[in-house]
């Protein structure tokens, strides 16, 4: 499984092999930054959380895409999604169907645009049944083999089950699709079965723990020893999902 590192100070990506940016540590930035293989994530998440809209249209995230493309390998561009969790429809006051929507229309309106950077899709849901859904809806969107963000788990990471769920739900129907986890902490990590599904993921779950004990939640060595935790994690065999409600 590839992991990328989120990182806060933009320059220090390059001390990672893989690393995820989000566009709002970049709003204000001019120069170029050194950096590896990296994702772009849209920073989406905190707008809808905190307004309950996209703050940044299509048109502008496109360029935003293109003027940091040039730096290092950006191996995609998350597509503006719209999060289903119910603190995030509650603040919306949509269905998830109604996110889903949004969701694909997103990215239909920022392939074209971003061309020729990859943009990654995302699924969007709560319970498996969701998730398969949005499968269906995307259609021949989504090609054989295509890496899709799966949304929605990171507030699911004490439920390592549920995401187990989620994610046979989606393989039963699309096993050909490479699957990368938003926001997966050690905890869900733990469980081989989400291993063994999740084609790539990411987390800055480093920073929040720095914080919480009281060291430097922005170094990039706290970020790094995350990174050997991962790798080294001790990995359960048996699926976690048993008597868990998804």
């Amino acid at each position: 499984m590839k992991f990328f590192i989120g990182v806060h100070t933009v320059s220090d990506a390059h001390r990672f092999s893989r690393s995820m940016v989000s566009l709002n540590r970049l709003r204000t930035r001019k120069s170029d930054f050194r950096v590896n293989e990296w994702i772009l994530d849209s920073g989406v998440f905190t707008d809808v959380l905190k307004y309950g809209r996209h703050r940044t249209s299509v048109e502008d995230y496109a360029t935003v895409i293109k003027r940091w493309a040039r730096c290092g390998t950006l191996a995609a561009a998350v597509t503006q999604d719209w999060m289903c969790e119910p603190v995030m429809l509650a603040r919306t006051g949509l269905t998830v169907a109604e996110h889903q929507r949004r969701t694909i229309e997103g990215y239909d309106q920022l392939v074209p645009l971003a061309a020729p950077v990859p943009i990654l899709p995302v699924l969007q849901g709560w319970r498996p049944a969701d998730y398969v859904a949005h499968v269906r809806a995307y259609g021949p969107r989504l090609a054989p083999g295509a890496w899709v963000g799966i949304g929605s788990v990171c507030k699911r990471n004490n439920s390592p089950g549920a995401i187990e769920q989620q994610l046979l739900a989606i393989h039963a129907i699309r096993p050909d699709l490479r699957l990368h986890g938003f926001g997966v902490k050690t905890t869900a990590l733990r469980s081989g079965l989400i291993r063994s599904l999740l084609w790539s993921s990411d987390s800055m779950a480093w920073s929040f723990a720095a914080r919480y004990e009281g060291r430097n939640q922005n170094h990039w060595s706290e970020a790094a020893n995350y990174v050997r935790t991962v790798v080294t994690a001790p990995v359960r065999s048996l699926p976690l999902w048993e008597g868990e409600v998804s």
